[in-house]
Order: C-alpha cells, then sequence, then structure tokens
C-alpha cells in the first residue's frame, strides 16, 4: 500500500514535468537582431555593498551592441557599507540613494529609481551579472515586432568546476526550465528579476508592488502574476541565446541555502494558484523519494519498488534540465546523478525552514 500511494504521487508528477517539458518545447527561440533599434530603455540595478562586482557589470554595459544614448543606467544604493564611485563611461550613469518605505528593500530601490526614470521601458538587473553584448538589440527587435509589456529573460550561471557552483547550475536549470515551460502552456508564474523588462505605464498600471510590499522578495514574481492576471497577452517570455544573462553562483552553502530559502518563502504567496499546485507537487514528489529511501531501510518497501519510485522522477527531471541545459549554456552537465541524489534532501529541508525560519539576504535577517 505504502508503494502504491508513492508511486500514485510521482506518476502525477511525472506527467506535470511532462507537461513543462511540451510547454519548453513551444517556446520558440528567437535570436533575430535585425531591425534598427528604436527603444529607450532605463536599466535599474538595485545593489548593495557590490564595489567588487559593479565594475564588471558595467563594463559588460559599455560592451553593447546598441546606440549608448538609446539607455541609461540607474544604479541604487542601499545603504553599502563602502561608497562606490561610478568611473567614466559613454552612456549615462547615475547612482542613487534608496528610498526605504516598506520590508522589501529591492522594491524600495526599483521604486525610487522610478522617480527619476525618463523612458518608457526600464530593466531589471543584479550587480553580480555579465550581459550579452545583443541584450538590448534583442529585446528592442522583439518589442518592435510584438505587441508586449513585460518581458521575463533567462539567467544562468558562470560556474567553476566545484560541486557546490554545479549544483545550484542544476537547479537554475530546472527553474528556468520550468518557467519557460509554463509560459509554452500558458501558465506563466515565474521570472528572474535578474532579466526582467517591462513598461513603466504598465508598472504603473498594475500599482506596482501595492499588496506583497510587506514581503522581502518578490520583485520579480509577484509583479508578473499581477501583470498575467490583469492582461496576459501583454507578458511574454523572450527565449532568445542573445537574452541571456550571466550572474556569479554562491561560494558556500550557508548562503545558498538562505537563498533558496528566501526564493521559496513567497510560494505561499502566489497569486497563481498553478505556481502553488506546482511547488506543492514539487515538494511532495522530493519528500516521496525521502520516505522511499527510509521505508526502503525499514523494509516497507521491496528494493524493486524503491527503484520504480527513482525511475519515477528522475529521468524525466533529467530531460528537463537537459533541455533547458543546453538552451542556457551547451556545456557538458556535471554531477548529475550526485545532486540528483542529494536534491530531495537539500530541497525538503529548504521548504520547510521557509515555513518558520528567518534567512540572511545582504548582511540583514527577515
Amino acid at each position: 500500500m505504502i508503494a502504491i500511494i508513492l508511486s500514485t504521487i510521482l506518476i502525477v508528477y511525472l506527467f506535470t514535468i511532462g507537461f513543462l517539458i511540451y510547454g519548453f518545447t513551444k517556446v520558440n527561440t528567437i535570436d533575430y537582431i535585425g531591425l534598427k533599434p528604436k527603444t529607450k530603455f532605463s536599466i535599474i540595478v538595485p545593489f548593495r555593498n557590490e564595489a567588487e562586482n559593479l565594475p564588471v557589470l558595467l563594463d559588460s554595459f559599455s560592451k553593447l551592441n546598441y546606440p549608448m544614448e538609446l539607455f541609461e543606467v540607474i544604479l541604487v544604493d542601499d545603504f553599502s557599507e563602502e561608497e562606490f564611485q561610478v568611473p567614466n563611461f559613454k552612456f549615462q550613469v547615475s547612482i542613487i540613494e534608496n528610498i526605504r518605505v516598506s520590508n522589501s528593500p529591492k522594491k524600495d530601490a526599483i521604486v525610487t529609481a522610478m522617480q527619476i526614470v525618463n523612458t518608457n521601458w526600464i530593466i531589471t538587473t543584479d550587480a553580480d551579472c555579465i550581459i550579452n553584448k545583443n541584450w538590448l538589440l534583442t529585446l528592442d527587435n522583439y518589442i518592435q515586432l510584438h505587441n508586449v509589456s513585460m518581458i521575463a529573460g533567462a539567467v544562468t550561471y558562470d560556474c567553476r568546476n566545484l560541486f557546490l557552483h554545479h549544483f545550484q547550475q542544476l537547479d537554475l536549470a530546472s527553474l528556468q526550465g520550468a518557467t519557460i515551460g509554463s509560459f509554452g502552456i500558458k501558465k506563466g508564474f515565474m521570472c528572474n528579476g535578474a532579466n526582467f523588462a517591462y513598461t513603466k505605464s504598465f508598472f504603473q498600471e498594475l500599482n506596482g508592488f501595492n499588496g506583497n510590499d510587506g514581503i522581502a522578495s518578490g520583485d520579480d514574481v509577484f509583479l508578473l502574476q499581477k501583470a498575467i492576471a490583469q492582461s496576459l497577452e501583454k507578458v511574454h517570455y523572450l527565449k532568445s541565446k542573445n537574452n541571456i544573462v550571466i550572474t556569479k553562483p554562491l561560494n558556500d552553502w550557508k548562503s545558498l541555502f538562505y537563498q533558496r530559502v528566501r526564493w521559496a518563502s513567497k510560494t505561499s504567496s502566489y497569486q497563481s494558484l498553478f505556481g502553488k499546485r506546482l511547488g506543492l507537487l514539487v515538494f511532495i514528489g522530493n519528500l516521496c523519494l525521502i520516505l522511499g529511501i527510509s521505508f526502503w531501510t525499514f523494509n516497507m518497501i521491496s528494493f524493486k519498488n524503491f527503484i520504480f519510485l527513482l525511475l519515477l522522477k528522475f529521468p524525466v527531471d533529467t530531460v528537463l534540465i537537459y533541455k533547458t541545459n543546453h538552451f542556457l549554456n551547451k556545456s557538458k552537465i556535471h554531477y548529475l546523478i550526485l545532486s540528483s541524489l542529494f536534491y530531495p534532501f537539500f530541497s525538503v529541508c529548504v521548504a520547510l525552514y521557509s515555513l518558520f525560519g528567518k534567512y540572511e539576504w545582504k548582511g540583514r535577517f527577515f
């Protein structure tokens, strides 16, 4: 009976992830950059204690294949412990102080920047990122060809040959795969604020972050879900290799755990019912494997049944990860088996801790 219950849950999981894989294939890859650039962009970068990373990000902006007069960069300093001096660049870059009014530093930073934005299109990214040279050109061409007010894009890691780094890459690949897949089946519920664009007028139409500004994170996900609930046709996913943003993986397990807790803590506040159900199903699916190991250890299920449970989950996860990883960087997948065995324990611990525990972010506890 135990094996039947666990198998039934994982069969539902298999078909759900299979549906996301189908959705992933439905989102076409678009790398067209043949149109003359027209769109003016304001790039908002909230930061705190990022003196090491910001010069690298700004240098990548200077290499953009886009007219310098058509974009500006607004750096929003969230009370850094050291002052950052902006070097001279050919494009317009300014630095302002964050005005805190809510429990969310990043949302406050974006709202603060909105007060001086002079363009209609806004892009948010993070200080520890590197931008593809055709990033803005791809966005501009897509905007010219589509009636769109919000665009989500992909993010990947720049990994060293460490298990910690590749574990994060595989985890991020699964999240990015689910993101793209959900857009493909018209159930978009997630995005990444390191590569997120929308019009200022649409942001104002949605009343910005009103309704979720009490939650520390979620400047991206909650705004996306609010937008989809109001105007699904205006929200697109731009699946383009030219539009992928590269960021840094974390270098210690404690920071990674807190980061994933911060991400998981948003799930219960999702406006998207699909997103909530998927989050719950992923948690239960990983819990089933942990229970399967326990039941097999205590001879409550047979080894054959335990292997069957593994075969219900791992292959479909691998397909989604492989397809997404191939899109993100085409690099060979490392530590797949080890990560797959470790991930259920890590994921369940993160989910349970997010229900009641505090997490550290940028030197603050939430």
